[in-house]
This record gives C-alpha cells, sequence and structure tokens, in this order.
C-alpha cells in the first residue's frame, strides 16, 4: 500500500521531517516515490511546507496518509 508519511531528517534532538510518498513495505527513512513537502518542529511557528496539488493528485489516487500527516494536511488546508 501507498503511504503519506514522514521521513526524519536533521541531527539528534533537531529534527526536520519530509513528508514523502513511498511504499508501506520500505523503511521510514528508505527509499521513497516522491518528496511532497516539508515540516520543521522547532520552529516557533512549526512550519509545514507541501505541495498541495500532489498532495491531493496522491490522495486521489488512493496513498493512505498516516495520523501525523493528516493533521499535517489539514493544517495547510489541503484536505
Amino acid at each position: 500500500m501507498v503511504k503519506i508519511r514522514l521521513r526524519r531528517m536533521g541531527a539528534k534532538k533537531n529534527p526536520f521531517y519530509r513528508i514523502v510518498v513511498a511504499d508501506g513495505r520500505f523503511p521510514r527513512d528508505g527509499r521513497f516515490i516522491e518528496e511532497i513537502g516539508t515540516y520543521d518542529p522547532m520552529a516557533s511557528d512549526n512550519k509545514v511546507a507541501i505541495k498541495a496539488d500532489r498532495a491531493q493528485e496522491w490522495l486521489k489516487n488512493g496513498a493512505q496518509p498516516t495520523d501525523t500527516v493528516k493533521t499535517l494536511l489539514k493544517k495547510a488546508g489541503v484536505l
């Protein structure tokens, strides 16, 4: 199953996430199909940048967002 999920980047105790579309069988930080956005929880305003058109296209094609990504998509106005 194709999932929209977070991929952890950044240093220890300084996380930065990329929102990616990946096959559910691949590891969290492993291979992915497409990067559709970023999320920085350490910024003062929890910066979220999502390519809305690509996210909607993947959702239309049946990709399932994780709970955290679903919340971020709602915050960004995609859902």
